[in-house]
């Protein structure tokens, strides 16, 4: 592990062999992080939050890592733990190792107390995990998406950038890009026009856009992806070419 001499880490917390910290992250009291992990900067993680501890799969092996370094084999140590930079991951958070892939959250997060990435689940930026809420493994979460108190994801589920799930939901299907979702199953009920118009969509954008949102028409013709602000471009591109078996 790399000088820490820059985080600020409470002496209860136990980081084992095979953790990277960048600088200036704040680790509280009884956290425990086992390798192979690698964190970025700015992170704060509060107290009793569990990283890189085994996937839950009874085929898997389950080393104490917090007390032995890691062998350098995946299929024993598990494929790893990514977390990027200014994260706030809150009380009793749990993140676990990959099993196939790296587990992997960006960056600028809200993790909130409670809730668990499950194994070689891929958790975008800006996203904001609220308390309670608990994925299957192999999920894929985009940028900007919001998940509600309480939400269950299937394993394998896809939540696409922008989208808002309500709370106490059970996910079991794909939920579309800058959608709001709510039940059990959950459906989609709308588009978020309130996340759309704070990236500076005009009420004539969102409304060309909605057909496609909502998965009833193609992309707009015309370049209206190209015209869109800031990064919301790249985001529609991206989960236009998005491959479909993600389904």
């Amino acid at each position: 592990m790399p000088d820490a001499a820059a985080n600020r880490i409470h002496p209860t917390a136990v980081l084992g062999e095979g953790v990277e910290l960048g600088e200036g992250n704040v680790i509280g009291p009884y956290t425990v992080i086992v390798g192979p992990a690698r964190i970025g900067d700015g992170n704060w993680i509060g107290p009793h939050v569990s990283i890189g501890t085994p996937g839950e799969d009874r085929g898997r092996e389950h080393p104490a890592a917090w007390e032995t370094a890691p062998t350098g084999d995946p299929d024993h140590d598990g494929h790893g733990v990514l977390i990027g930079d200014r994260n706030r991951i809150r009380e009793y958070v749990s993140v676990h190792q990959g099993t196939w892939r790296t587990t992997t959250l960006g960056s600028d997060g809200y993790y909130l107390r409670g809730s668990h990435i499950a194994h070689d689940c891929l958790v975008g930026s800006g996203v904001t995990i609220a308390s309670n809420v608990v994925t299957g493994g192999h999920c894929h979460i985009w940028d900007g998406a919001n998940l509600g108190m309480g939400t269950v994801l299937h394993q394998h589920v896809v939540v696409g950038p922008g989208a808002m799930v309500g709370m106490g939901s059970a996910v079991r299907r794909e939920v579309g890009a800058f959608t709001i979702a709510v039940g059990n199953p959950a459906r989609v009920t709308g588009v978020n026009v309130v996340g759309l118009s704070r990236r500076g969509l005009d009420e004539p954008a969102i409304e060309a856009l909605s057909p496609w949102l909502k998965g009833k028409a193609d992309l707009p013709e015309g370049g209206l992806a190209d015209r869109l602000p800031g990064d919301l471009s790249t985001l529609v591109k991206a989960w236009d070419a998005r491959p479909r078996e993600e389904h």
